[in-house]
């Protein structure tokens, strides 16, 4: 990775990370993903595991107050670790609409037990939520195929950016198919209505793969991300190996 380009934005951001304790396709418990982050170099993380909609050990069966607390242990336990170790911890959660997924933003543990509708609302009503909460919706990989995902739904109205770069397509681009071509769509698409972009990793273990975003500044909070991508503040995105400019263009 280019070393100027980490001396002008220093503070890099995992953005999109699961842990075992909620996602099932996760191997790494919050704890152990937070020290291997902070060991990598990033100034914080987000702790996006898969709800309801999406690959959860969460049983469906709990009442609501009960789902959403086990549900926040991944993140809780990597906040207190995160703590101890001097790395960021934010709360966001990847919500899911028979394989089309959302990256939540500025919304909290607290929030969600505020509204068991949750479970059965749609993108619309998700978006509306999460709006009144300060919050913001990133469509998650938005061209990704594969057999979990049925095909490939667009909701323009109902998101306020893309994720246009996901390091996990990069690190598995030489096994059976190019998958880098999902983020060149997804940037295209991003450009064509506008929208900002972010870049995570989608990392399930604590082999990581050094995606993100990096900004000029520390982030004070959840929210504050939400204001720095609305807002698009100057930022790089990263899958890990390459870094490109906000607008998804290769710089170094």
């Amino acid at each position: 990775m280019d070393d100027k380009i980490r001396e002008r934005y220093p503070y890099l951001y995992e953005t999109h990370l699961h842990t075992s304790q909620a996602s099932a396709c996760a191997r790494s418990t919050g704890c152990e993903m937070a020290l291997a982050c902070k060991e990598y170099g990033y100034t914080g993380i987000f702790v996006t595991d898969h709800n309801w909609g999406g690959n959860t050990i969460i049983e469906d069966s709990l009442d609501w107050d009960t789902w959403v607390d086990q549900f926040s242990m991944g993140y809780e336990e990597a906040k207190a670790e995160g703590d101890r170790i001097g790395l960021d911890v934010f709360f966001g959660y990847e919500a899911g609409f028979d394989g089309t997924e959302f990256l939540l933003y500025g919304i909290d543990k607290e929030w969600m037990k505020e509204h068991p509708e949750l479970r059965s609302i749609t993108v619309e009503r998700q978006y509306a939520l999460v709006h009144e909460a300060g919050g913001m919706v990133i469509h998650a990989h938005p061209f990704r195929e594969e057999h979990y995902i049925p095909e490939v739904r667009l909701f323009p109205e109902w998101v306020d950016g893309v994720e246009g770069i996901n390091a996990a397509h990069h690190q598995y681009f030489g096994i059976g198919r190019d998958k880098r071509g999902f983020d060149k769509e997804a940037i295209a698409y991003a450009r064509a209505h506008h929208f900002p972009m972010s870049a995570g990793s989608d990392i399930h273990s604590t082999a990581l793969f050094g995606g993100g975003v990096a900004f000029r500044r520390k982030l004070t909070s959840a929210k504050d991300y939400v204001r720095a991508i609305l807002q698009d503040e100057d930022r790089v995105l990263t899958d890990g190996a390459m870094w490109y400019d906000k607008d998804g263009n290769v710089i170094g």
